[in-house]
């Protein structure tokens, strides 16, 4: 008989990632650029790690895309120096998210995206996952907290104290960071709301009357937040 096992205590680390790519989708097109922070939900940087990569063999980037790089100069010369072989890059990747001191869980803006692109990197140069098939997608999150519209759930949308101010610049480690920040400010809110609730006993009226949420006037559709860019 298997041996039970014990109980993960190690806290959830936030590998907040961003990735650069020439396409829409991995194979036909590459991955130019990415960057992870590891984060814990009190912003505290655990460490770092971010890669530019040469392009796969035989793969081409999109015309949209291609057109819209032409417009990010500065971006794209810092994604374009210093490449490594993606076969080298990720197996090092791997290696370093399992050394995390946590469990780490992979979170992006929107993760459908960058999931989609590091599943596919992973899978095919590491041979695994340490995120198994799973990750947090920041923007269902605000769609959650704001209740607004999930297409209409932007960054532009959310309310202006989630928005740390750090740059949006197409350079993945920056806007990995930005985009950490901002989910640790969110998940701050989410554990405040739920603290509240259960010092009202649970109670969905009582904490409608206390955080004014009950008032068409602090509802987010007729209320649109402000945003810091």
């Amino acid at each position: 008989m298997a041996k039970k096992q014990a109980p993960d205590k190690r806290p959830e680390i936030y590998v907040s990632t961003d990735v650069e790519a020439d396409g829409p989708i991995p194979g036909p097109h590459s991955m130019l650029s990415f960057a992870s922070v590891a984060m814990l939900a009190d912003k505290t940087v655990i460490g770092t790690f971010s890669a530019n990569l040469e392009t796969l063999p035989g793969a081409a980037g999109h015309p949209v895309q291609m057109q819209w790089w032409k417009t990010q100069p500065d971006a794209w010369a810092a994604c374009r120096r210093d490449l490594e072989r993606p076969e080298d890059v990720l197996p090092r990747y791997v290696d370093w998210v399992d050394k995390l001191p946590g469990k780490p869980v992979f979170i992006a803006f929107p993760a459908g995206f960058d999931f989609t692109w590091m599943f596919w990197y992973m899978m095919r140069f590491a041979g695994r996952s340490p995120f198994g098939w799973a990750a947090l997608d920041i923007k269902t999150l605000g769609f959650a907290l704001t209740g607004r519209p999930y297409r209409k759930s932007v960054k532009a949308a959310f309310p202006e104290h989630w928005h740390d101010p750090l740059p949006h610049t197409h350079v993945a480690l920056d806007d990995a960071m930005e985009q950490g920040a901002l989910f640790c400010n969110m998940l701050a809110e989410l554990r405040t709301r739920e603290a509240q609730l259960a010092a009202l006993g649970s109670s969905p009226d009582a904490l409608s009357d206390a955080d004014g949420s009950g008032s068409d006037a602090s509802h987010p559709e007729a209320a649109p937040a402000k945003s810091v860019r």
